[in-house]
């Protein structure tokens, strides 16, 4: 018997995944133009909650984007949602590819600035080791929306030597369009919880009386949610 029959295992299903989806994988273009990694903040919309990093792709490489998703096979989503699960009515595409999650995380500038100077461990929900393989593109076009909901926590493997078990605590959205591409809408929402509430509060208000939190589309944005 191996003595980690565990990992040896793990990463026996990781190497038939890969296999099995290699060839069907996007080509994705190269992340260039960039700004300078020095350019990039991260702002607070909502300490340990919600933060936003302008600019994380240029205008041109969102462009080069757009242009390339829109080659893709993305699917408009059931009109009628599965029990537990909000109504959700727009185009997507759900890749796994490791590979591209890498280059998000290392050449766009984002891990060494949220590494660097962007809070603790206890901040970020444990050590930051990398994003996601699940890579989910969505386009939303008139009257076409997601509703209400919860991004829960999942328990991956990271495809590492030995695997790495991780498991997901906060979600990145990048937005490649705008208003200034006559994209209008579209803003992600968040609503406070009662046991939240404290934190949107401002003085003189009461907890009912708190607004949910909009973020509008900016090119080239990121948004990144606990």
């Amino acid at each position: 018997m191996p003595k980690n029959s565990s990992t040896t295992r793990a990463q026996a299903i990781l190497a038939k995944r890969k296999a099995s989806s290699q060839a069907s994988l996007p080509q994705w273009p190269a992340l260039t133009p960039l700004p300078p990694s020095s350019s990039l903040t991260l702002d607070t919309r909502l300490p340990s909650q919600i933060l936003t990093i302008p600019s994380l792709f240029t205008a041109s490489l969102c462009q080069t984007y757009i242009s390339f998703l829109s080659s893709l096979p993305l699917q408009t989503t059931p009109g009628i949602p599965k029990k537990g699960e909000a109504l959700r009515v727009n185009d997507r595409l759900v890749v796994e590819d490791w590979g591209f999650a890498e280059r998000l995380w290392r050449e766009t500038g984002l891990k060494s600035l949220v590494t660097e100077g962007g809070g603790t461990e206890s901040d970020w929900g444990g050590e930051l080791v990398g994003l996601n393989p699940c890579i989910r593109i969505c386009r939303y076009g008139k009257g076409q929306f997601f509703g209400q909901h919860y991004d829960e926590s999942k328990s991956i493997l990271l495809p590492t030597t030995p695997p790495t078990p991780a498991k997901t605590t906060w979600t990145l959205l990048i937005y490649l369009t705008g208003p200034a591409t006559g994209c209008v809408g579209d803003e992600t929402v968040f609503y406070p919880e009662a046991g939240q509430a404290r934190s949107f509060i401002r003085p003189g208000q009461k907890a009912q009386d708190v607004e949910p939190i909009a973020v509008g589309l900016e090119i080239g944005m990121a948004l990144l949610h606990e």
